[in-house]
């Protein structure tokens, strides 16, 4: 027994001092972990679209006009949803007419293509082009009309006609005492603001306004600053009333359930669209032709010795005649392309430093209405570096922010 005390004892000194040592036994070891923290997932974002308590009332009781496409959807689920037109339809409200804007009421017209009145076979309503020689409601469109409906997925470009049709359309119910509702949609470009700004000069269906190629807002931030800013024809002001999203910011990434045109299949494809739109005023292809529109670039004069990546465009959904139809073209592909955060002139300024005949690259008028100025072409003709050019848009940039700043309604 007494050696057994004497075990008993020395265990336990070895106990206590390995405690004071701070290696006490592993029943002691939870103790002293971190507590854990629990991960709470962001919530979903809310389209204006889906808050139909917010603006139904809105609309009951009035002949209703709705300018809209493919994307003017009410979700059911992240992968389910209804038209807007069908769904107001079934609640009864007196839809007596669609706005449709390019890309037609369906989303399946070529860029730049007109778009043709029509009826719509799905619900009999007429449908009126508002892409083609009418790019602005008109009196009579409008003379049996209380309260337009906006409701488009825009991607945040400037040369992205959406929100030229939306100032268009606001400026027409402006001079018609009409009310206009804006539902709104995240921006999925909505996280920076970047590239040249518009100048007056070059004003047009692809920039009505002196804006940054990239703006950084939702559609419904960007009608509040074209009506507070005087921007419609006149002065004059809308009966302007928006309906917000749930749960967004700006730096949110909202991947697009739906293509917001024929040419925009992806988040890859609208994440690129930035830097790569520029392309529409060249002689390069971006993609259009093949199913990787706005991923990729490239043209049959861009030496063949400096590119591994080559394609074919061919006709297909969205692009009926796209450039270098049928040409073996020598290019870069971009599918694999992370999110971007900036606009980049590095794909433009490489395809015209590989190109065996630079006087092919530009299509001069395009490339300047696409731009919103002459002065980007000369820029890069002449050698100048990106970041070189990138510094000449930060004056007008940070003015354009201050003016942005006010009209913000996410953080």
């Amino acid at each position: 027994m007494a050696i057994l005390s004497g075990f008993k004892s020395t265990v336990l000194l070895w106990f206590l001092i390995l405690s004071a040592c701070g290696n006490a036994p592993k029943a002691n070891f939870t103790a002293n972990t971190e507590e854990k923290t629990t991960i709470i997932p962001p919530k979903k974002i809310v389209v204006a679209a889906n808050k139909t308590n917010d603006y139904l009332p809105l609309l009951e009781g009035k002949k209703v006009a709705i300018v809209a496409n493919q994307t003017s959807v009410i979700f059911k689920t992240d992968s389910t949803y209804t038209h807007i037109v069908d769904s107001l339809q079934t609640l009864q409200i007196n839809i007596k007419k669609v706005f449709a804007p390019e890309h037609g009421f369906r989303g399946k017209v070529d860029a730049g293509e007109h778009v043709k009145d029509g009826v719509d076979t799905k619900t009999g309503l007429p449908l009126i082009s508002l892409y083609g020689k009418n790019r602005k409601p008109n009196n009579t469109q409008l003379k049996d009309i209380d309260v337009v409906l906006f409701d488009i997925q825009d991607v945040g470009v400037r040369f992205y006609t959406y929100i030229a049709t939306l100032q268009l359309v606001m400026e027409a119910c402006a001079e018609n005492n009409i009310k206009v509702v804006v539902l709104d949609r995240p921006n999925p470009n909505g996280h920076y603001v970047d590239g040249p700004t518009m100048e007056t000069e070059h004003r047009g269906f692809l920039g009505m306004t002196n804006i940054p190629l990239v703006y950084g807002m939702t559609i419904a931030e960007y009608a509040t600053m074209i009506n507070e800013e005087g921007w419609l024809n006149g002065n004059k002001k809308a009966d302007l009333t928006i309906i917000k999203l749930n749960n967004y910011e700006h730096t949110s990434d909202y991947n697009l359930p739906i293509r917001p045109s024929p040419n925009l299949p992806n988040n890859t494809a609208i994440t690129l669209y930035p830097s790569l739109g520029l392309f529409e005023g060249m002689n390069i292809n971006a993609g259009r032709g093949t199913e990787f529109q706005f991923q990729r670039y490239g043209a049959p004069f861009l030496d063949s010795t400096k590119y591994g990546f080559t394609y074919t465009p061919q006709p297909n959904f969205g692009s009926k005649n796209p450039k270098h139809k049928g040409k073996l073209c020598y290019g870069n592909d971009l599918s694999k392309s992370e999110r971007m955060n900036t606009m980049t002139l590095k794909w433009i300024i490489d395809a015209y430093e590989n190109s065996t005949d630079k006087s092919n690259v530009f299509l001069t008028s395009g490339f300047t209405k696409h731009a919103g100025t002459h002065k980007l072409q000369k820029q890069i003709e002449s050698g100048m570096s990106e970041s070189e050019i990138k510094k000449t848009w930060q004056p007008a940039i940070e003015e354009f922010k201050k003016i942005r700043a006010k009209y913000l309604i996410y953080n």
